[in-house]
């Protein structure tokens, strides 16, 4: 199989949002998108990076991922100040985020009612909830 066959879903995924398929852009969208969908962050993207011999700042990765994410390809999962996951399922859905083991699981969206939801300010409009359940360990 030759190498250009092995980037065929990468190269079309960054086509298909407007995005130039630089080696790097090329190499993290494969990384990432050829697994199924899950939840990574960028050191880990970082450490997959260099285990599959591909020559990356971690600045880079970080700049990266945002590019994807403005793109539409990932969404970005904050949970709490400076610690972010990239999702690779953009549709709707929740997660519980398990504290001490740092992982980060789906709920599917229909299982969680959106009742009450406060009336947006004048000119806007809701977009996306977005509901992080922190989950621990029993003691």
């Amino acid at each position: 199989m030759g190498q250009t066959r092995t980037y065929t879903r990468a190269l079309e995924q960054l086509r298909s949002v407007g995005l130039r398929p630089t080696r790097q852009r090329l190499a993290l969208a494969k990384l990432l998108f050829e697994q199924g969908d899950r939840h990574v962050t960028a050191e880990q993207l970082h450490g997959e990076a260099t285990d599959a011999l591909v020559k990356v700042s971690l600045a880079t990765i970080y700049n990266t991922l945002h590019q994807f994410v403005d793109a539409g390809l990932l969404r970005e999962v904050v949970v709490e100040p400076g610690r972010s996951y990239f999702d690779t399922n953009t549709g709707d859905h929740h997660h519980f985020f398990h504290e001490s083991q740092g992982d980060l699981i789906d709920i599917n969206d229909n299982v969680l009612e959106r009742a009450n939801i406060p009336t947006p300010p004048d000119g806007t409009r809701v977009s996306r909830v977005d509901v992080v359940i922190r989950v621990r360990d029993e003691e």
